[in-house]
């Protein structure tokens, strides 16, 4: 087909596609109680279209915004695909976004029906509709603690489908008619941005756009029909609107639903995915498991499988200047792959994952060499929430320290991505996706434009060798010292973290100041059986961080990293946060990127003392409890000096 005016152009007419053309083919799959349960497209259509007829007895009419709220579940996809139908936009909202969180939203996109999962997201969404009147209904699908709850506004799901029967009845087309009245250039979704620098916008997204990331990811990946995909992504970051929502429609693929959040590790066992899409701090917590599994076993056993790890490291992702791999590797690939990578694989539900992939934020080079190692082949998609897919790791041989190259090849939905790097080193880009502005903010939107140009804010480089590009953190955390030394934060802090022991760390330095300093977040599972391990006994989180012998096993994965930075960039400095980050706290985002604002303001006698050459500070700081009280948090941190920080580099 030469163009998209002989496809579908909506997510909801591509739905109505499936159901005609392959009706009986499977197309998700949820387990509950035990039980992986099938739905096909055909299935999904005719839920779907109902949950729409009950919307329109709701009151709800096209252009209006309908936001869910909740974990990956079926329901999430179909609540979605409902509203879309009949020409509403949605906003999805992470499953622990706060009450605050949700009001901004509400209001600001004037959502007039929520769909809330269970009753946690029940009683953020019921004191919110009292105060926003334009809050039609919120329907929920998962009962309970829900049994007592008499408001007339709550609806549960079944309910939500009786309340339009009567009315499918006597206009059974009109769901149908609404679909056909779809354009490609209607609102799909308004993606929230996570609101590091400042309050939350409200991307628009149209079908359009949806598809054209869609199709990009699936020609750059190649990613095969009938694919199986686990949906683990929020709903609310946009690159799970990209692959399971619009993709899974697009190409199609089977997705997979897990019982719960915390058995994904065994739902992507079962059933062995092909295409795994996580985020850096997914794959760092995967690999960090592997290293804490490795302080169980025997010795001998450990050196085992670090010398299997190396081998397929060697072969399979060399780095810069290492001897050239030989035939007996080569024959002793097979053994280790026996042995050691196999099984290996097997454990984290990775042996048929044909497709591995990282998005939302840099991965560590280690990272990519690490699963390299293992034989999952690692690669990297760049974008943003505004403007789309930009680059993806398209060659079989994946360079770590880069970001693939730009997508200028064009598709059915639209031409490919134009692109330049500004005289200050920011990526700028046009065509491809494109950026369709902020929801209600004009000005917003501008800045985001340089002409016919789009500002994604980001610092890039380019490869020596080719036209891939190496991100290096956003240009407004490119960071300058006292004596003029740039160097990159986020660049170190990715690093940083392929330590087991670092779970986050912030990294410091500025014009005021005359050397680099870190806030480190320790691994407490990681660190918690090493000290087993070690016999270092402790009693709490911050009791744990501030142990000389935690202290200098931290210390010794920063002057890991330091070998290998210029050596105005090394960090000098570092201690351990007394507390873990938490996004309720404002500390991080949603999606755990750091506030780094916040965190510098909040944590500012560490930071001060580190300066200063303390070696200890004590700190006071409100902590906010899981039943919603508010405490505070006193302690002594200890404050450690490096001592490679200043010594030239032999590498």
């Amino acid at each position: 087909m030469s163009g998209p005016t002989l496809l579908p152009q909506t997510l909801p007419q591509w739905l109505v596609h499936r159901a005609k053309h392959q009706a009986r083919e499977i197309a998700q799959r949820h387990k509950r109680d035990g039980i992986w349960q099938e739905f096909s497209w055909q299935d999904i259509w005719l839920e779907v279209r109902e949950i729409a007829y009950g919307l329109l007895v709701q009151g709800v009419k096209r252009g209006q915004t309908v936001l869910l709220i909740g974990e990956n579940r079926p329901e999430m996809y179909w609540g979605e695909w409902a509203a879309m139908c009949i020409g509403a936009k949605t906003v999805a909202l992470y499953p622990d976004a706060t009450e605050a969180e949700l009001e901004y939203v509400v209001q600001d996109a004037q959502v007039v029906c929520i769909f809330a999962e269970d009753q946690e997201q029940v009683d953020k969404a019921l004191p919110i509709a009292q105060r926003h009147t334009q809050v039609q209904t919120i329907v929920w699908w998962e009962p309970g603690g829900l049994w007592s709850y008499q408001d007339v506004i709550l609806s549960n799901w079944n309910a939500l489908k009786l309340s339009g029967e009567t009315l499918r009845v006597s206009q059974p087309r009109w769901v149908d008619e609404e679909v056909d009245k779809g354009h490609g250039l209607d609102i799909a979704l308004l993606s929230y941005t996570s609101g590091t620098t400042g309050k939350p916008k409200g991307v628009i997204s149209t079908h359009r756009w949806l598809l054209h990331n869609a199709q990009i990811l699936a020609d750059t990946l190649q990613v095969p029909a009938h694919c199986e995909y686990l949906s683990y992504l929020p709903l609310a970051w946009a690159t799970e609107q990209w692959v399971g929502i619009a993709m899974g429609l697009l190409r199609p693929m089977r997705i997979n639903f897990a019982e719960q959040p915390d058995q994904i590790q065994e739902a992507i066992r079962e059933i062995a995915c092909e295409l795994v899409f996580f985020g850096p701090r997914q794959w760092e917590s995967l690999a960090a498991k592997v290293h804490a599994r490795m302080l169980d076993v025997a010795p001998w056993r450990r050196r085992l499988v670090e010398w299997a790890l190396h081998l397929g490291q060697r072969i399979r992702a060399p780095r810069k200047n290492e001897p050239e791999v030989t035939w007996m590797d080569h024959a002793l690939l097979p053994i280790a792959e026996l042995l050691v990578l196999l099984p290996l694989r097997e454990q984290l539900g990775l042996k048929r994952t044909r497709i591995a992939m990282n998005g939302g934020a840099a991965c560590s080079p280690d990272i990519f060499r690490f699963f390299a190692g293992m034989g999952v082949l690692l690669r990297a998609a760049y974008g943003c929430s505004e403007f789309g897919v930009i680059s993806v790791h398209q060659e079989s041989r994946v360079d770590p320290e880069t970001i693939g190259s730009a997508v200028t090849q064009g598709n059915a939905w639209g031409p490919g991505v134009a692109w330049r790097i500004s005289s200050e080193g920011e990526l700028q880009v046009r065509d491809g996706p494109g950026f369709s502005g902020y929801w209600g903010m004009p000005e917003k939107t501008a800045e985001k434009r340089d002409g016919d140009w789009f500002c994604t804010g980001d610092a890039v480089g380019l490869l020596d060798e080719g036209p891939q590009l190496i991100y290096y953190d956003r240009v407004d955390h490119m960071s300058r010292l006292a004596d003029g030394a740039r160097f990159s934060k986020q660049f170190i802090e990715v690093r940083l973290r392929f330590s087991p022991y670092i779970r986050e760390v912030v990294v410091l330095g500025d014009e005021g100041r005359d050397a680099v300093t870190a806030l480190v977040n320790i691994d407490s599972e990681v660190f918690g059986r090493w000290a087993e391990h070690q016999g270092v006994s402790f009693t709490t989180f911050t009791d744990l961080s501030q142990r000389d012998e935690v202290i200098e096993e931290v210390a010794k994965a920063i002057e890991a990293v330091n070998r290998h930075l210029p050596l105005q960039a090394r960090v000098r400095h570092f201690a351990n946060f007394p507390k873990e980050l938490d996004p309720d706290e404002g500390e991080l985002t949603r999606t755990r990127k750091l506030k780094r604002d916040f965190i510098e303001e909040r944590y500012q006698t560490i930071i001060e003392g580190m300066y200063a050459g303390r070696d200890q500070v004590s700190i006071d700081i409100p902590v906010r409890y899981q039943d919603g009280q508010i405490g505070s948090l006193t302690a002594q941190v200890k404050i450690r000096s490096l001592s490679n920080a200043l010594q030239e580099s032999a590498a």
